[in-house]
């Protein structure tokens, strides 16, 4: 398995591994219909597109050689240019605990050398994540509702590099 810069030819299979393992993680936790309608917009065709074009990110996946097996995203918010947040890091559930997350994780803290601080948001109940996060020295920051539409708890976890 390696791990490489994400292309237009990967997001079908990158949009299957995201559907795959948001029903896996949150089905208990958003309902399918909930995690579906997710799923039709920030895990569309033309989304994925979007942030392969965007300046100042990194769009990797890990790859078999057979299939995908991971995938993540970070970027560099506007104003502020110590910090890069990673806005998605997903493993096929069958390959989870299995060390595609560290490999992931790690091409993003390298491949964004200059940033002192990397944030990330998970949902309160998905623990596997957030312990995942604490045990690559990840602190939480804080909590908030997620949105009007869904009855969730987001917690905001920085880890700081310098």
């Amino acid at each position: 398995m390696f791990v490489r810069t994400a292309g237009e030819r990967d997001l079908e299979a990158v949009r299957a591994l995201l559907v795959e393992t948001w029903h896996a993680t949150y089905d208990g936790i958003y309902g399918h219909d909930g995690v579906r309608a997710i799923s039709e917009r920030w895990h569309s065709i033309v989304w994925l597109r979007q942030l392969l074009r965007r300046p100042q990110s990194e769009f990797v996946v890990a790859d078999t050689g057979a299939e995908l097996v991971g995938m993540a995203y970070a970027a560099i918010p506007e104003g502020d240019p110590d910090a890069v947040e990673v806005e998605e890091l997903d493993v096929r559930p069958g390959r989870q605990g299995s060390g595609v997350g560290s490999l992931l994780l790690g091409e993003l803290e390298a491949s964004f050398p200059e940033s002192r601080l990397m944030r990330l948001e998970v949902e309160a109940r998905n623990s596997r994540a957030l312990n995942f996060y604490r045990g690559k020295g990840f602190t939480e920051r804080g909590r908030r509702a997620a949105t009007q539409w869904v009855d969730a708890t987001i917690v905001t976890l920085e880890k700081r590099f310098r």
